[in-house]
């Protein structure tokens, strides 16, 4: 049986994995404690700002701000955190984040793009956000052009 790929809040795969955690529990854990169960969830959330959500929930659990009578309680505030009704909001703080670097242009604009058709961004926030983003010295250069 296939393990479920490590999770890190990306939200285009977050039914995936949900999906094979659910599966793998079915089939190899079932008869562990709920407890355990959500440990082996989480040990497959890693990465990016998900480790900062896994270290809150873990504290949440040992102190017993938050318990769970059934796995499945826990995968669905896990989809609810990370699935597609807070995509609008991941992809305006990916916006806030984005900076050209190294990229070319053409590059950093197709992946600006990319990321804030589902941002609620409109037209005047886009602007300020995509100039922000871009090198310096390219923006400096717009400016100055006629």
């Amino acid at each position: 049986m296939a393990k479920p790929l490590i999770f890190n809040r990306d939200v285009e795969k977050v039914l995936g994995f949900l999906m094979a955690c659910r599966l793998s529990i079915r089939i190899k854990i079932r008869n562990d404690l709920v407890k355990e169960q959500l440990q082996w969830v989480l040990s497959y959330v890693q990465g990016k700002s998900a480790d900062i959500w896994k270290e809150n929930i873990i504290k949440d659990l040992e102190s017993g701000n938050l318990s769970y009578a059934m796995v499945e309680e826990f995968l669905s505030d896990l989809k609810q955190e990370f699935g597609r009704e807070n995509n609008e909001t991941m992809k305006m703080a990916e916006l806030r984040k984005m900076e050209q670097r190294g990229k070319t242009i053409e590059k950093f604009i197709q992946e600006f793009r990319r990321t804030a058709k589902e941002s609620r961004y409109e037209k005047r926030l886009l602007i300020e956000e995509f100039k922000r983003g871009m090198n310096r010295i390219i923006r400096r250069k717009l400016m100055k052009a006629e």
